[in-house]
C-alpha cells in the first residue's frame, strides 16, 4: 500500500489511543486484520453495503472463526430487537472476551456494533469501517454507541470506543448522491460550531465536494476527524465542550423521531436543525441573523433541506425535545451560537422562544407549499 496516500489521525485518550486512517483501497490493503487480537469476529453489514464490500472483508480474516449478519438498511432497523440479534450471533460464536466485532456500513451499523461490543463481556473490541461520509466525519470517531427508542433517538447506549476506525474512501464511489449530501451536513457543522476558516473553505470547494473530488473529501473528511478527535480527547465522555458537537440535533432528533426515523436522513435533518438553532440564536439575540442565512446558503448549495417539512407540529417538535440526552433537570439545554465558529452550550432555553422559532419556521414551510 502506498502510505503517501493515506491520512492518519491519532484519538488520544488518556493512556489510550486508537487510529483513524483515511484513504483509498483501505479495506483490501490497510493492515487493520492486525487489530483483531482473537479468533472470533462478528461482522455486522447492512444489504446496501454488504453485496459490495462483505466479501472483501471476509478476504481479510483468514484463520478465524466469522460470524455475519447482514440488516435491512435504515435508522428503524437501530433497535434492541437489532441488539439482542447480535448477542445471540456472539453468544452462538461461543465469542470470548478477546472477540471483535466489525462495523461494516454507515452511522447505524456504527451505533448498533459499538453498543453490541460495549454490552458483550462487559466489553469487548469493535474496529469502524465506516462506508458512508457521514460515518467516516462523525459516527464512527469518539466512541459514542445506541440504539433508538420509539420515545427518541439514542436513548440507550454506552461510550464504548473503537480500536480503529479505517475509512476506505473509495466506498464513496458507490454512495447515493442524497447520502453524499448528507454527509455533508455534518461536515459544515465542524465549521459552523468552532472553525469559521474552515467554513470558508467549504464554500469555496462546494461544488468540487458535491462532484466527489478525491482530494477535496480526502480534505473535508481529515479537518472533520481532526476536529472531532481534539474534542473528544478533551471530554470523552461529554461533560462539557463534546456537547458542542450537537449543534443542531436537537431539532434533528425531533425532526427523526417525528416521523419514526422513516423519512429524512440524519444528515438532513440536522441540516435543518442547525438552521433552527441559527435562527433560535438571533431570536435570542444571541447571534447575527446574516450568519443563520450564511448557513442556510451553504447547506443549499449542497443540495441540504434547510426547511421545515411540510406539516410539521411545532408543540409535538417542543415535546420531543424534553427528553433530549443534552437536557438537564427537565430544563432544555440547547447548542445554539454566537455566530459562525462559536457555538456555545446555552442552559435553560426559553421553551416559548422554541416553540415560536418551530411555528415561524412551520409558517414559512406552509407558505413554500401553497
Amino acid at each position: 500500500m502506498n502510505s503517501d496516500r493515506v491520512r492518519r489521525i491519532d484519538v488520544e485518550l488518556g493512556s489510550r489511543r486508537y487510529p483513524i486512517r483515511i484513504g483509498a483501497g483501505l479495506l483490501a490493503d490497510d493492515d487493520w486484520p492486525a487489530l483483531i487480537r482473537g479468533r472470533h469476529v462478528l461482522v455486522l453489514s447492512d444489504a446496501n453495503v454488504a453485496p459490495l464490500y462483505l466479501a472483501r472483508v471476509q478476504a481479510r480474516l483468514t484463520g478465524r472463526v466469522v460470524a455475519v449478519r447482514v440488516l435491512p438498511a435504515g435508522e428503524r432497523e437501530k433497535t434492541l430487537a437489532r441488539f439482542t440479534e447480535a448477542l445471540s450471533d456472539l453468544a452462538a460464536l461461543k465469542a470470548s472476551r478477546d472477540a471483535t466485532v466489525i462495523a461494516l456500513g454507515g452511522g447505524v451499523i456504527g451505533d448498533l456494533s459499538g453498543f453490541v461490543a460495549a454490552c458483550w463481556m462487559r466489553g469487548i473490541a469493535f474496529v469502524q469501517l465506516p462506508t458512508t461520509l457521514l460515518a467516516m466525519v462523525d459516527s464512527s470517531v469518539g466512541g459514542k454507541t445506541a440504539v433508538d427508542l420509539p420515545e427518541g433517538k439514542n436513548l440507550v447506549g454506552a461510550f464504548h470506543q473503537p480500536a480503529a476506525v479505517i475509512a476506505d474512501t473509495d466506498t464513496l464511489a458507490t454512495l447515493p448522491e442524497r447520502e453524499l449530501c448528507a454527509g455533508l451536513a455534518e461536515v459544515v457543522k465542524y465549521g459552523a460550531l468552532g472553525d469559521a476558516g474552515f467554513f470558508a473553505w467549504l464554500e469555496e470547494h462546494a461544488e468540487a465536494l458535491l462532484a466527489r473530488d478525491t482530494a477535496a473529501l480526502g480534505e473535508a473528511i481529515e479537518r472533520s476527524c481532526r476536529h472531532k478527535a481534539a474534542i473528544v480527547a478533551r471530554d470523552e465522555t461529554e461533560r462539557g465542550e463534546r456537547a458542542l458537537l450537537n449543534l443542531g440535533h436537537s431539532f434533528g432528533h425531533a425532526l427523526e423521531t417525528a416521523d419514526a426515523y422513516g423519512g429524512l436522513l440524519h444528515g438532513e435533518a440536522v441540516a435543518i436543525g442547525m438552521v433552527l438553532a441559527a435562527r433560535l440564536s438571533a431570536r435570542l439575540g444571541l447571534a447575527p441573523a446574516q450568519d443563520g442565512a450564511r448557513l442556510a446558503s451553504l447547506l443549499a448549495r449542497l443540495r441540504l433541506p434547510t426547511a421545515l417539512p411540510a406539516g410539521s407540529d411545532p408543540a409535538r417538535l417542543l415535546n420531543l425535545m424534553r427528553l433530549d440526552k443534552k437536557n438537564l433537570s427537565g430544563r432544555l439545554r440547547l447548542i445554539l451560537w454566537h455566530g459562525l465558529g462559536h457555538a456555545v452550550i446555552v442552559p435553560d432555553v426559553d421553551e416559548a422562544a422554541v416553540l415560536g422559532t418551530l411555528e415561524a419556521a412551520a409558517s414559512d414551510s406552509a407558505r413554500r407549499a401553497g
